[in-house]
């Protein structure tokens, strides 16, 4: 085997020298400096691709100073910055069914997923139609639960069920039987609740 053989450098320890070709790095862009260009650095705006070509030292002192946004106006930088959230692409309203520039919007919606945007009576409206105009405290939740009825029970509903549960638990129903004692003091009670929060 030949001492100079790529093979040999693999298997030994500790190659004597790095064999490898090496390729020649271009010299730093920055006036006046002649040190390889290990980094690069933007050129600026509408320049996006193109990069200058520095040393460490260089590259530190020029990313300093760099600012995109120099020479453009504070309205300007503002609106950038706005179409950047959507990559610089043209949006529109969805359901409007056109494009603006006059071309016509033509996407297929199979599902029928967003036939009901903005309009009055789509899913969304009827969500905050289902939705419970007034906050529902966790007491008045167990209340409720404790009488058998769900978060919208209207008043009559409440009172008719107190009803019903006070005669089927009542002892003098069950012969005197105590057993349904504490049901019963819980109903009561729920129901007291419900009467001081107005809801019955």
């Amino acid at each position: 085997m030949k001492l100079d053989s790529p093979l040999f450098d693999s298997i030994r320890v500790k190659p004597g020298e790095d064999r490898r070709p090496r390729r020649d790095e271009p010299c730093c862009e920055w006036k006046g400096c002649g040190h390889a260009a290990t980094h690069r650095a933007p050129k600026g705006r509408d320049r996006e691709n193109e990069h200058w070509r520095f040393c460490l030292e260089h590259v530190r002192e020029y990313n300093a100073s760099y600012n995109y946004f120099a020479g453009m106006s504070a309205d300007a930088v503002s609106k950038y910055q706005k179409d950047s959230i959507t990559g610089h692409r043209p949006t529109w309203k969805m359901g409007t069914g056109s494009v603006p520039g006059g071309m016509e919007f033509n996407a297929t919606d199979p599902l029928n997923l967003f036939r009901e945007f903005n309009q009055g009576s789509g899913w969304r409206a009827r969500a905050e139609q289902a939705a419970p105009k007034r906050t529902v405290r966790n007491a008045e939740r167990k209340a409720l639960d404790a009488l058998g009825l769900d978060v919208g029970a209207e008043a009559g509903e409440i009172k008719a069920r107190f009803k019903e549960l006070v005669k089927r638990h009542h002892p003098d129903v069950n012969g005197g039987d105590r057993v349904f004692e504490d049901k019963l003091r819980e109903i009561i009670a729920a129901y007291n609740y419900l009467k001081s929060v107005k809801l019955c």
